[in-house]
Parts: C-alpha cells; structure tokens; sequence
C-alpha cells in the first residue's frame, strides 16, 4: 500500500509529485532544494547555507510521519558544482551525528530553479 506523504513545514511540490511515498516500510522522499518553506523562495547564501535548508527541509517532512534522520538509509546528494564537496559533506555530516546512512553524489549540470544542491533521501521505518 502507498501513501502519499505531505507537511506545511516543508516546501510544496512544484509540480506532479508527492513531497514523499511511504511504500511498505520504506519512506521515498522527493529531491529537496533549498527554498525556505515560508516564504517559498530560495535562501540566500553559500553551499553550506543552501545544505543546512535542505536537511531541514528533509527533517521536517520526515517529522511528518514521526521519523527522523536516523531512520535515513541511503541518500543522494546533486551538486552543480563539485568543487563545493567538501563544504557540503562537512555541513551533511552534522546533521546526520555518527549515523552514516549509504550516499551517493553526482555533479549534474542544471538543478530545479538554478540551485546549487538537492538531495533526495530513502529511509526505512
């Protein structure tokens, strides 16, 4: 059974598809980017800003249905520019503490509304 996954404390969809689709005991989320769910804009400021909103962003729709980000599986991170992955995975690694969920990351050419990063996560109830 599936179940479609939806907070307020998160960004909307902008387009055909979920936030997140809870699939057994397995939790998808969407890729998230760094907009500021209450003003539905970018945030302003470097990587290491735009990646802390992202795991917020992440945290919060998670939070939705009672998880948190120990619950994470496997992510992967998508970066315009990877020359910027050391400031990323410095400011992921706070947020995840010793968990270390798998994770792959890819250097992409264009991103949703032009932004630096979006990750997208898997986690497991």
């Amino acid at each position: 059974m599936l179940r479609k996954i939806h907070t307020e404390h998160a960004p909307q969809a902008i387009g055909p598809y979920s936030q997140g689709i809870e699939a057994g005991n397995f939790i998808f989320l969407s890729g998230q980017i760094p907009v500021d769910p209450e003003t539905n804009e970018i945030i302003e400021g470097d990587i290491v800003a735009q990646t802390n909103q992202v795991m917020r962003n992440i945290q919060a729709i998670l939070a939705s249905i009672g998880l948190t980000l120990n619950h994470i599986v496997k992510t992967t991170i998508f970066l315009k520019n990877m020359d910027e992955f050391t400031l990323v995975n410095e400011a992921y690694a706070k947020h995840f503490g010793e968990h270390r969920p798998a994770r792959s990351t890819v250097e992409v050419s264009r991103l949703p509304k032009n932004v630096s990063i979006e990750i997208e996560v898997i986690a497991a109830k």
